[in-house]
């Protein structure tokens, strides 16, 4: 019986980076952890059509506010977008708002803890050849899909664009009730190599789901950009 493991934890420390940079103690791990997860979450949700390739998130040691005196910790969240305009808008004042709707985010729980306060330091780096993210991908896929497009037709859309990106290989995997089926299945296409079981291939994966009219669909992409020596 095969098994399966996920592409990106498989590669740690050989083609793929931690997205979460920091040191912590035992016992303030698990909610170090919860909060990073939160400030992603919150980020997608609020950006669906900025693209976000990747989120990266590193934490400083405990320093002491010079005006008010009292401990804060902080964070520094750097966002990898293809678009980058619809995150930092047309004023300063939009990052503003977004530095303290995440800092909120997290004031609660750590108040309740009694933990310190949080500052937020936001940098947003746009990504010059989006369509080599198997994030980006995802994404495009999920558009077309809930405008009701055909499962086959958004999948040929899609390939024309990656093949501007230059990958060695894409493999792309749709589930649910395609164009409304009345029985769920999975079909998938690939083109080049994807090989999977190779710890030296430099493999971006992304799942996802699109919301349409007849349920949910589920989307995976594996995207191959070469071997790294």
């Amino acid at each position: 019986m095969g098994q399966k493991i996920h592409p990106l934890g498989f590669r740690l420390g050989i083609t793929q980076e931690h997205r979460s940079k920091w040191y912590a103690k035992a016992s303030d791990y698990p909610r170090l952890v919860l909060e990073d997860k939160k400030l992603r979450d919150n980020l997608f949700k609020q950006y669906p059509k900025a693209n976000i390739v990747d989120i990266i998130i590193k934490r400083r040691q405990t320093t002491q506010d010079l005006e008010t005196k009292e401990s804060v910790d902080v964070i520094e969240v750097s966002i990898y977008t293809a678009v980058p305009g619809k995150i930092i808008g047309r004023s300063k004042a939009t990052i503003t708002e977004l530095k303290e709707s995440l800092e909120k985010l997290c004031q609660l729980d750590r108040m309740k803890h009694n933990l310190p306060q949080i500052r937020i330091i936001l940098t947003i780096l746009k990504v010059q050849n989006p369509y080599s993210s198997a994030s980006v991908i995802a994404d495009y896929l999920i558009e077309q899909l809930e405008q009701r497009i055909p499962f086959r037709a958004a999948l040929k859309k899609a390939l024309e664009r990656i093949r501007l990106a230059k990958l060695e290989g894409i493999k792309i995997e749709i589930s649910g009730r395609l164009n409304g089926a009345e029985i769920a299945r999975s079909e998938w296409v690939r083109k080049g190599r994807v090989p999977l079981q190779t710890l030296r291939a430099d493999i971006d994966y992304s799942a996802k789901t699109a919301k349409t009219i007849y349920g949910i669909l589920g989307i995976k992409v594996w995207a191959f950009k070469g071997e790294r020596t």
